[in-house]
């Protein structure tokens, strides 16, 4: 089985010719004028632009206990799915934007004690990966972590930044029915709870 531990480039094959600001904001957005190596060839391409949004980089972990068996998830409008077929409003592990120079970690104890009233200590790194690259920088660190979980959810949010975040306590018994619906439409959520479907069947939980 061949699998794929170094990338074939790097970013020196990269060469960026220009780089202009279109906005600033929240988020920024870049024009970028650049050449990159093609595959299996000495030649680069010529000239192109992108449109690069630069974002924060933003962690979130999934919160669940197994002497409860159940796990938290929140729900919360999302201007990316204002179109949504289903609803703006999206199912989401517990995440946030890092603050300054704030490492992960702090970051995702910061945001369950906001979004949860949830503390975490041992956590558990799963991936870290780009959400979107074919437009956007930026990087999720997903943790999962254990806790003593609410009896029931409630509403949660940092009013001054706007939130308004509705808790869900659920039992492990949702998750096959959940995996299998159409309310899980964004990648850490559905790869945390495919990480808890496994971590649940190396335990035998019926």
């Amino acid at each position: 089985m061949n699998i794929i531990q170094h990338a074939t480039y790097s970013h020196q094959d990269v060469e960026v010719q220009s780089r202009k600001i279109l906005y600033s904001g929240f988020i920024q957005v870049e024009k970028v004028s650049l050449r990159h190596r093609l595959f299996n060839q000495t030649e680069y391409t010529s000239v192109i632009q992108r449109e690069l949004i630069q974002r924060k980089q933003a962690a979130g972990v999934l919160i669940y206990s197994d002497l409860q068996q159940k796990f938290a998830l929140i729900e919360q409008f999302r201007i990316g799915a204002v179109d949504d077929e289903i609803s703006p409003w999206q199912l989401e592990v517990i995440a946030g934007v890092l603050d300054g120079d704030e490492s992960p970690e702090s970051c995702v104890r910061r945001e369950s004690l906001e979004e949860s009233g949830c503390e975490v200590k041992q956590l558990q790194h799963i991936f870290s990966f780009y959400p979107s690259a074919g437009a956007c920088d930026e990087i999720f660190h997903l943790y999962t972590a254990q806790a003593n979980l609410p009896e029931t959810g409630g509403i949660f949010g940092v009013a001054d930044e706007g939130e308004n975040i509705q808790l869900h306590i659920l039992e492990y018994a949702v998750l096959d029915e959940l995996l299998a619906g159409s309310r899980l439409r964004n990648a850490p959520i559905i790869i945390a709870l495919q990480w808890l479907k496994q971590h649940i069947a190396s335990l035998n939980i019926s």
